[in-house]
């Protein structure tokens, strides 16, 4: 039985249907239930829902032998698993963004709002820029129009969040889309049942490109 980490959201259904569609059914999890755990002993397999930034977790942890989260979660917390796949599903970039009429001062620190702090500060370490991180939650574009921050780090998928409120995208830092990831041990341990699942989702997502 393989164990598998499903995001929940669209991101989750859209993976579990390429699960299916890879021969890995599952009618329970149809059903309109409380059930948090799902398996079908015929094709061997296990699914469980969970929120999408702790897929990576619920692997490492050996919880789930396998799941699909990020790739921002996988650059933020750099968890000890094995990166499979990527799925080419959820895309967008990870990207510096400010208002329309920013220009760096590098005579001080750089104030940088941001959900990924690990993420932003390797990034500009790399520039050799100093940097002042703000870790915030929720939503960070108000950060720079309060003057809180000089800039953000953030995810854009169309931009248009940032356009309506008068910023706009500065540099991009990195790809994000979502990646199919294993623990280590059960990669060992069950490697012929996750080779042939990983050779099955690699053979159905390259069909659709």
């Amino acid at each position: 039985m393989i164990n598998v980490a499903l995001p929940k959201g669209r991101l989750g259904e859209k993976v579990l249907k390429i699960f299916e569609e890879a021969g890995y059914t599952c009618p329970s999890i149809h059903e309109q239930n409380r059930k948090l755990i799902f398996e079908n002993e015929e094709t061997g397999v296990r699914y469980f829902w969970v929120k999408p930034s702790d897929v990576a977790i619920y692997v490492e942890r050996g919880a789930a032998d396998v799941g699909v989260c990020g790739k921002d979660i996988l650059l933020e917390y750099s968890p000890d698993v094995y990166e499979l796949l990527d799925m080419g599903m959820g895309k967008c970039r990870m990207a510096v963004a400010a208002k329309k009429d920013f220009q760096d001062n590098t005579s001080r620190p750089l104030i940088v709002a941001t959900k990924f702090p690990n993420i932003a500060r390797d990034y500009y370490m790399k520039q050799g820029r100093d940097i002042d991180i703000i870790k915030l939650n929720g939503s960070i574009e108000i950060a720079p129009i309060l003057g809180m921050s000089d800039v953000i780090v953030d995810i854009v998928e169309t931009g248009k969040t940032l356009l309506e409120n008068d910023l706009c995208p500065y540099e991009d830092i990195v790809d994000i889309s979502a990646r199919f990831i294993a623990n280590k041990a059960s990669h060992k341990f069950k490697y012929d049942a996750i080779t042939a699942l990983t050779g099955k989702i690699a053979a159905y997502v390259e069909g659709k490109k």
